[in-house]
Order: structure tokens, then sequence, then C-alpha cells
């Protein structure tokens, strides 16, 4: 069974850095390297700066599977889009609708606030995903390249999906 319950506490953001540590650095090490999700994993995915990231308008939920934290999401309204900012699942759990369900909640979490679309970034070489996105709805807005520090930047595609 598959359930999405909003995360508030710092244990519960300590269960997203755990998760995120885990998935980033089994996902994206072949993408961009292990320096820059040692980086990005600092920045933007340690409990600290989730709570930063809550406090200024975003909003992180864990996805369980059977009650076991498998994956987690963060949205954030803009003026009339709700901006996708993450969506992982462990790999252990993914082909399972986790995804899919939690793409269904966000829908429903934009259409409840009127907002036209959901939009997303994903890095160019993550084919799966974009592939995914596209399945679900999404259609490619084409190249945003974002300098995020260090010397890095995320190569990515901005997506959108009207509702």
């Amino acid at each position: 069974m598959i359930s999405i319950n909003e995360a508030i506490s710092i244990e519960d953001y300590n269960v997203i850095e755990r998760l995120g540590n885990i998935i980033w650095r089994e996902h994206y090490i072949p993408i961009v390297g292990e320096a820059q999700i040692d980086y990005m994993l600092k920045k933007f995915q340690s409990a600290n700066a989730i709570a930063n990231q809550v406090a200024s308008g975003y909003s992180y939920f864990l996805l369980y599977y059977d009650m076991i934290p498998v994956g987690y999401i963060a949205i954030k309204k803009h003026v009339d889009t709700l901006f996708l900012s993450k969506i992982y699942v462990l790999s252990g759990y993914r082909g399972k609708k986790i995804g899919k369900t939690a793409l269904e909640f966000i829908e429903v979490k934009a259409k409840n606030q009127r907002l036209k679309t959901i939009t997303l970034t994903v890095n160019k070489n993550n084919r799966n995903a974009i592939n995914a996105y596209k399945k679900l709805g999404f259609d490619n807005l084409g190249s945003i390249v974002t300098d995020i520090g260090e010397g890095f930047v995320m190569d990515d595609y901005k997506m959108v999906k009207t509702l």
C-alpha cells in the first residue's frame, strides 16, 4: 500500500536526508559525478537545508510503501504553477506505481490551488525520467542551465504539464 505524508519535523527531514543520500548517489553519480553529488546533497538535501526550504515555502512529503519510507517529493507554489522540485524513489521500489501515485497527488494539490500547470526540471541525461514524464503528459520546453555554485551547474530540461 502506498501512502504520502507531509514531512513536518526534523525527524522527517532526517529520513529524507538518508533517502536522498542513497538515491542520489546510486542514480546521479554516473550522470554528474561524485563531487557534484556530494556538494548538492549537502547544499540541498541535508536536514537543515530541507528545514530552510520548508521555511521559504517548499512542502516536502515522504512516500511510503507498506509503511516503509521509500522516497520523497518536494513542491512549491509559484504564481500560476506548482513547481515539482523533487521526486525520488529508492531503486528497489521503482515499478510499483509509487512515482505515478506521487504525481497524481501533486496534480490534486495543483488543482485544489486552481493552478494551471505543473513544472519541473530534469537532468538532460536522465532519459528514464524524461520518458516517464512524457508518458504522464509533460512537454519539454527546452534547455535550462543553472549555476549552483562551487563551479557546478544543473544542465536540465524544463518540462510542463497543463492541467
